[in-house]
């Protein structure tokens, strides 16, 4: 079975070559073959097995690469907004809103003025 194999991946190297190098020449599949006495029916032969070969690994790869399963979709994490929490202070019918970072001298002295109105 192991030399089966061996076999078979020897002849798709080869193939693969010449495929290759009928590519780069620039002649059409009749007259490449015709020029290097290959039959086009062996041509079209292995060209379709690497083919096959080819798409099987590409299946593969994107199998191994898909975490989500099928039909599902992944969604990004959602995305937290910071909340900044707020105090809104009524005194003799004037709004101020603080927050933590609002200074509080400053807070104590627009009170008092504001009380005193």
């Amino acid at each position: 079975m192991e030399t089966q194999k061996v076999t078979t991946e020897f002849r798709m190297s080869q193939w693969t070559k010449i495929i290759q190098s009928r590519i780069d020449s620039g002649l059409s599949i009749k007259d490449f073959c015709q020029a290097n006495g290959i039959s086009r029916h062996a041509y079209f032969y292995w060209q379709k097995k690497l083919r096959e070969r080819a798409c099987t690994a590409i299946e593969a790869a994107e199998e191994t690469r898909s975490i989500v399963p099928g039909g599902w979709m992944q969604l990004a994490p959602k995305r937290e907004y910071a909340v900044k929490e707020t105090l809104g202070i009524e005194i003799n019918g004037c709004n101020i809103t603080v927050d933590a970072e609002t200074d509080l001298e400053l807070l104590k002295k627009v009170c008092r003025v504001l009380m005193s109105l």
